[in-house]
C-alpha cells in the first residue's frame, strides 16, 4: 500500500503518463487506485471481489425455514433436518443446506483445544542418572533367515551418550529384563552405577495399559526393584521423550541397518557388537564433537576401556 501511496503522489504532481513511465505500470492501473485513491493509505488496499449476491441463492423465505426448522428441532442431525425440509418443499441439496447453516452460524462452535506445553527438559548431571531404553526390530530385508526374527535392545545414556546394544530373537518381558541385567553389569564395568532407567509403555516393559493384567508387575519391573533401578514410563504416545534412544537408532539404521546383513542370531550378535563399539567411538556434537568414551574420560578424569 506504501508503494501505491507514493505511485499516487507521484501522478498527482507529474501526471499519469510520466508516473506509467517511472512506475512501469499501466495508465489504466494508475486510473483504477486514482479513483478509489482519497488520500489515505486505507483506501489503497486490496478489496474483497466475492459478489454480494447470486441469482441462485436462498430467498427469504426459504432461510426463514431453515431457521424456524432449526430453531424447532435443535437437536437434529444435517441429513434428518434436510429431509424434513425437502417434506416442506425445500428444493436445494444437502450441501447447500450445510453452507447456509454454517455461514449463518447454526453450528456449534468447536471448543478450543487445550495447547500442550511441553516440561523444560532435565538436563542430566551425571553418568548413569538416566538411561534411555528401546527395542528396534531389524528389518526383515536384512534376515535371510525367513523364519528368523531379530530385535535390537538399546540403552544410551543420557549424559555422555554411552551405548549398549545387544542382540534378541524375541521382543519380550523375559528379553528385556535379561537386558536389563546386562546393562547393569555393562555400565558397572565402566565405573557408571545406573540409577534409572526410561522406556515407553509397550507390553515389553510395563503393564500399564493391559486390560486383564495392569496390577501385576511384568519381570522386567521385578527385575528393575530387585536391582534397585528407578524404572520411569514416557507420556504416552509421545516417543520423543524418548528422543535420545529414538535418535540413534534412526542412526544404526543410516549406518548399519542399510548396508548389513545377517543369517543367524549368533552373527547378529557379533555384528552387533562391533557396530556399538563404532558408535561409541564417533565424535558427537552434543558432546562438542568429543566421542562418549572420551566425554567419560573427560568428566571422570580416567581411561575407560570398551569390553564387550
Amino acid at each position: 500500500m506504501a508503494y501505491r501511496q507514493s505511485l499516487m503522489k507521484y501522478a498527482e504532481k507529474y501526471g499519469v503518463s510520466r508516473a506509467s513511465r517511472k512506475y512501469n505500470k499501466g495508465r489504466s492501473y494508475i486510473y483504477f487506485w486514482r479513483a478509489r485513491w482519497d488520500g489515505s493509505v486505507a483506501s489503497l488496499a486490496c478489496q474483497s471481489r466475492r459478489p454480494h449476491s447470486h441469482p441462485n441463492q436462498h430467498t427469504e423465505a426459504e432461510l426463514k425455514l431453515i431457521r424456524d426448522m432449526r430453531r424447532r428441532n435443535p437437536q437434529l442431525g444435517l441429513v434428518e433436518l434436510w429431509h424434513r425440509l425437502k417434506q416442506r418443499s425445500y428444493t436445494r441439496r444437502s450441501e447447500s443446506l450445510f453452507r447456509v447453516m454454517r455461514k449463518l452460524g447454526m453450528f456449534p462452535q468447536e471448543k478450543k483445544k487445550k495447547t500442550y506445553t511441553p516440561q523444560p527438559y532435565q538436563q542430566m548431571t551425571r553418568p548413569g542418572e538416566r538411561i534411555q531404553v528401546d527395542v528396534k526390530i531389524v528389518p526383515r530385508r536384512r534376515v535371510m533367515d525367513p523364519e528368523l526374527c531379530l530385535f535390537q535392545y538399546t540403552a544410551i545414556d543420557e549424559f555422555s551418550r554411552l551405548r549398549f546394544l545387544d542382540a534378541y530373537p524375541e521382543q519380550s518381558t523375559y528379553s528385556s529384563a535379561d537386558f536389563l541385567k546386562r546393562l547393569v553389569k555393562w555400565y558397572a564395568r565402566r565405573g557408571i552405577r545406573v540409577e534409572c532407567v526410561q522406556t515407553d509403555n509397550g507390553f515389553e516393559f510395563t503393564n500399564r495399559f493391559s486390560n486383564s493384567k495392569r496390577d501385576i508387575q511384568t519381570l522386567f519391573e521385578k527385575t528393575a526393584a530387585e536391582l534397585g533401578v528407578q524404572h520411569k514410563l514416557i507420556r504416552p504416545y509421545t516417543p520423543r521423550h524418548n528422543g535420545k534412544v529414538e535418535r540413534s537408532h534412526r542412526e544404526d539404521q543410516k549406518r548399519f541397518y542399510s548396508v548389513h546383513s545377517f543369517f543367524s542370531l549368533a552373527d547378529f550378535h557379533k555384528q552387533l557388537a562391533v557396530h556399538n563399539r563404532r558408535s561409541n567411538n564417533l565424535p558427537m556434537r552434543p558432546l562438542q564433537w568429543f566421542s562418549p568414551l572420551e566425554f567419560l574420560v573427560q568428566f571422570v578424569g580416567q581411561t575407560y576401556t570398551m569390553y564387550v
